[in-house]
């Protein structure tokens, strides 16, 4: 049944998918959401708090981020458990970015914050209404791989200076490196033993209990530890008082034009936020088989960021790695984002004085320990070994990434995965074939040779779509096959295009010129295989006169009907 009619609603209702999945809701759902729900809140508390610092925020702006995000995306987003909040490579690329647009002003910075959440919102409306969830699958995932692995050793590095207790600093994963390396010997051993007490506590905790809030409990021993130790009077970092009450709601306080660069920034996050989302609601969708809509994900996305900015919060987005905790949890449908805000809430009016005293080197094991799924060796070691081109571009995302940062590295990475689909349309494998022995099939004598040569004949089939990208080549590859074949009389040139679905005037253009070429050796050229769209632009383009007829026939009827004219032509 199409969504525009579903139980007699308004049109414009079906963009508001709990209109599809709120009739099919059963009540025995209601209390897997409200735990899946619980637990999700339960992880996000610790996460939240680690990336709002690592975006230079104040750590409740984490759980703002979590708290009206979700909502947002309960409301417009397609997945049924996609969980959305802040995310350490969007945290990252709003702390190298925002810093120089703010200068040393705090209020400016989470001004600029906010606003770059509302421009998100706006920038995924728009890209909505243009359908480019076609655009954004362009990106290859070979270059997914590299930037995750680049992103996730640079936001690594930038919790290296809380787990030891240095100053840090740098602009790049190389700058920050030196410098570390540099302040070691300032090391604080008193915090280094905490932060790496608290990373083997949550990866022995994960291990041991699977899906479960690991992380908080490790907060909360810490946060009792340091409290009856007096770690904060040794010389451990702390977060400090965390303001307790909801975030009040307004509008942004900065206009775009205030803000030199913040469209670039939302734009550079959008992708982000989409690739990173969308891959992950996939499998969650294929999972328990429902259907995922890729361009309603642009409104999800989009009124989670109005809703984060509405709070005061930075750009959120779908993760992997919550949606997996909100996933085994039980979640049947976003009913469980809304019971995870009620808790955070809950949390956000109440609980807040407990999380004083939390050291902060805790926090840079909870985002160590999260982004440790990024890095992803293995992965590119396989690609060395099984497509060089696919490892180039994932190095080149890479680098840009631990060179660059993340917000430039996306981009860059984004118009690598570009490049590299014009370089691979550009070069398409050009088959000559020959006949398959005791067949009336035809295939590739350079795959297989034991194919029959079709004597004073050539025939060539481009294995791609012939459009202005590769005409040339493929024209290149027919005339040096022509010339090598001189010396054996050759009679016909036939052009198969029956995998070339498409064809634009570059295309029909390489077919004309070679006619004239083939026509200065009185070398007659035909057409077999097109079909559809391809032939009407064949004949538009005056092609049909020339090749005698838009063949819609059988490579093997032609080359039988034109060596009964020209017997010279072995069958």
């Amino acid at each position: 049944m199409d969504k525009t009619e579903n139980h007699g609603l308004p049109k414009w209702l079906s963009f508001l998918p709990p209109t599809q999945w709120l009739p099919h809701y059963s009540p025995s759902y209601l209390g897997a959401d409200m735990v899946a729900g619980i637990t999700l809140a339960a992880y996000a508390i610790p996460v939240s708090l680690a990336y709002a610092t690592l975006a230079g925020l104040q750590p409740q702006v984490g759980i703002y981020g979590y708290l009206l995000g979700g909502l947002g995306y309960a409301l417009l987003g397609s997945s049924r458990q996609l969980a959305v909040g802040p995310t350490s490579a969007i945290s990252l690329m709003i702390a190298s970015s925002i810093a120089l647009m703010a200068g040393d002003d705090a209020l400016r910075y989470a001004q600029i914050a906010s606003l770059a959440a509302f421009t998100v919102a706006g920038l995924a409306l728009i890209s909505w209404a243009l359908r480019l969830s076609v655009l954004v699958r362009l990106i290859s995932d070979s270059i997914l791989v590299g930037f995750k692995t680049g992103a996730g050793l640079t936001i690594a590095m930038t919790q290296f200076p809380s787990l030891f207790g240095v100053t840090g600093g740098g602009h790049n994963f190389f700058e920050r490196l030196l410098l570390i390396l540099g302040q070691l010997g300032g090391t604080n051993p008193i915090v280094l033993a905490v932060g790496l007490t608290a990373i083997l506590a949550i990866v022995a905790g994960d291990r041991l209990f699977p899906g479960r809030p690991v992380a908080l409990a490790v907060v909360c021993i810490s946060i009792a530890a340091a409290t009856l130790l007096g770690l904060p009077a040794m010389g451990v970092p702390i977060t400090g008082a965390i303001p307790s009450g909801l975030p009040s709601l307004h509008g942004p306080s900065l206009r775009l034009r205030d803000v030199e660069g913040i469209v670039p920034l939302a734009g550079g996050v959008l992708l982000l936020a989409y690739i990173e989302g969308v891959s992950a609601a996939r499998s969650f969708a294929a999972k328990h088989g429902y259907a995922l809509d890729p361009r309603q994900e642009f409104l999800g996305i989009g009124a989670a960021n109005l809703f984060a900015g509405l709070g005061q919060g930075y750009p959120v987005a779908g993760g992997l790695s919550q949606s997996a905790v909100n996933d085994k949890a039980g979640a049947r449908s976003p009913l469980a984002l809304v019971f995870a805000s009620i808790t955070l809430a809950i949390c956000l009016l109440f609980l807040t004085g407990l999380l004083e005293n939390l050291p902060k080197a805790v926090l840079a094991a909870v985002v160590l320990t999260a982004v440790a799924g990024l890095i992803n060796f293995p992965e590119l070691r396989r690609m060395s070994r099984v497509s060089r081109v696919d490892f180039y571009a994932a190095t080149i995302a890479l680098v840009a990434v631990l060179l660059l940062g993340i917000l430039q590295g996306i981009l860059l990475a984004a118009l690598a995965s570009i490049i590299m689909l014009l370089i691979r349309a550009s070069r398409p494998h050009v088959a000559f074939l020959g006949r398959i022995p005791g067949t009336c099939d035809y295939s590739d004598v350079d795959l297989h040779p034991e194919n029959e040569p079709l004597g004073h004949a050539i025939a060539f089939r481009p294995e791609s779509n012939l459009i202005y990208v590769n005409a040339d080549t493929v024209l290149q590859a027919v005339l040096e096959r022509v010339e090598a074949e001189k010396v054996n009389d050759l009679k016909l040139v036939v052009c198969d295009l029956s995998a070339s679905p498409v064809l634009d005037l570059a295309g029909s253009g390489m077919l004309h010129k070679l006619h004239a070429e083939l026509a200065t050796q009185k070398v007659p050229l035909r057409v077999v295989g097109a079909r559809g769209r391809t032939r009407d632009l064949l004949q538009a383009d005056n092609l049909e006169e020339k090749l005698g007829g838009v063949e819609g026939r059988s490579l093997d009827d032609l080359l039988k009907s034109f060596g009964a004219a020209n017997p010279s032509i072995k069958q």
